[in-house]
């Protein structure tokens, strides 16, 4: 059974019930609203309202999706150069950013019930379908969730 989280709607916002504007982190400088508001972003990658380039050398995507699908956690304090570290908040507060966050995982459903064939580009793990995108949604949830307690 895997450690991460499953990658639907009522998961993800029974994590967030625990979360409070003022909830610290356990790593890193984001405060709860800008890790929603991350999160947020990378649905919008995953449906291409932000378009993505690979940010690896092509030869390296195999093993970044190796990496991908193993029950290997993203690690700690880990930096990539398409996400912005204290990016400005464009919610109004953080209750604000979590209806963003529902909206727009509704958005991620209803683009692959309607597009089902289609692939995203992700800056580290190539063009992916429905699949993937779940894959990296799951991980990348637990991994923020786990960085704020939740």
């Amino acid at each position: 059974m895997s450690d991460f989280l499953s990658p639907d709607l009522e998961t993800f916002l029974g994590k967030t019930t625990n979360l409070s504007a003022d909830t610290p982190a356990e790593w890193g400088s984001m405060t709860a609203q800008q890790m929603i508001e991350h999160l947020s972003n990378s649905i919008d990658l995953s449906t291409g309202k932000i378009k993505g380039a690979l940010s690896i050398p092509e030869e390296k995507v195999e093993g970044a999706v190796a990496y991908l699908h193993s029950e290997k956690p993203f690690p700690r304090g880990f930096k990539v150069n398409y996400a912005p570290e204290n990016p400005p908040l464009r919610n109004e507060d953080l209750e604000s950013a979590i209806d963003e966050l529902a909206m727009k995982w509704v958005g991620f459903e209803e683009y692959f019930f309607n597009e089902p064939e289609a692939r995203n580009m992700h800056p580290m793990y190539g063009n992916l379908d429905h699949k993937g995108w779940l894959r990296v949604h799951s991980k990348h949830f637990t991994h923020h969730f786990l960085q704020f307690n939740l």
